[in-house]
């Protein structure tokens, strides 16, 4: 008999997000203004090679606004989710960027920015695992007091080769180093997987999965490699350096590394999407809700579910 989570095969974000605060919460995606070592050259200068202009943030709010005007305004803000849907919680995703790259003052300001707004019940950092330094982690355990909170490590994967090819900028150590010291202060964690990196295999993605299944963490997002304008990963596609997944082989793919996961890990995403008017590829992923809805599909027709084959 399969293992559900409410009506699905998996354990969703979603499903997480309401048994927590007892109702459907929403996450609003802000822009702090903030950089990143891989590009103003403390790292490298030219970022990861599949990052966006906008530092994977394509789809959160104008940096040029404020914090709470963000979580307010935007067209999928505070006031238009309450509006038009009737939801009153709210998790502030600070997603574009480097989210703890700045002085220490300026951070514990734009947080708490964002956990004074009202319905704002927990706040969500993605960041970069050499950037969590002591004072930066200090701050991080006093506003893990004051309000439900996650970091977002970008590992992308674990193997060497592939990380220094997407120029990632740090080791594999620096990522478990970080992960101890978030879980030694209680802050949940949850990790970035591209499935589909040029030169990977599908041995190499189920690897660095059974290697998250493994660790104490309490959340993954599987990304779908997919390629936008202005990258260099744009250029390699270009010049038909290497081939990007089909829909047929991602479900699949999707499914396998679901089987290996453990089952009290949250699936805060199965997919990758890039704003429609930038993206060069796959086509196919420009319809998020039939991926999603092929996922399901193929759990059905094979009966299986998240943590199905977890040792």
């Amino acid at each position: 008999m399969a293992i559900t989570w409410g009506i699905k095969r998996y354990y969703s974000l979603k499903y997480f997000l309401r048994h927590k605060f007892g109702q459907k919460v929403y996450k609003v995606s802000v822009d702090a203004g903030f950089s990143c070592p891989n590009r103003d050259g403390t790292v490298g200068t030219e970022g990861c090679i599949f990052c966006s202009p906008h530092g994977s943030g394509d789809f959160a709010g104008c940096r040029s606004k404020s914090i709470t005007q963000q979580l307010l305004d935007s067209t999928k803000g505070i006031r238009d989710l309450s509006d038009k849907h009737g939801i009153t919680q709210y998790i502030a995703y600070f997603q574009a960027f480097t989210n703890t790259y700045a002085n220490i003052n300026q951070l514990r300001e734009k947080y708490y920015e964002a956990i004074s707004v009202p319905g704002v019940v927990g706040i969500a950092i993605a960041t970069r695992p050499d950037c969590l330094g002591k004072d930066v982690m200090n701050l991080l355990h006093e506003l893990s007091k004051q309000t439900y909170l996650w970091i977002e490590l970008g590992l992308q994967t674990i193997h060497e080769n592939t990380a220094q090819f997407i120029r990632r900028g740090y080791p594999l150590l620096c990522f478990e180093e970080s992960l101890n010291n978030l879980r030694k202060l209680e802050i949940d964690t949850v990790c970035h997987l591209i499935l589909g990196l040029p030169n990977e295999s599908n041995e190499d993605i189920l690897s660095s999965v059974k290697y998250i299944s493994k660790k104490d963490i309490q959340g993954i997002k599987l990304h779908l490699l997919h390629v936008l304008e202005d990258t260099y990963l744009a250029k390699l596609y270009q010049k038909n350096e290497f081939a990007l997944l089909s829909k047929e082989e991602y479900i699949k793919l999707v499914v396998d590394c679901l089987e290996i996961l453990p089952p009290n890990l949250v699936i805060h995403r199965l997919t990758g999407d890039g704003p429609k008017n930038i993206l060069l590829g796959p086509e196919w992923s420009k319809n998020k809700i039939d991926v999603l809805n092929s996922i399901e599909k193929e759990l059905v027709a094979r009966d299986s579910w998240q943590s199905k084959y977890f040792e």
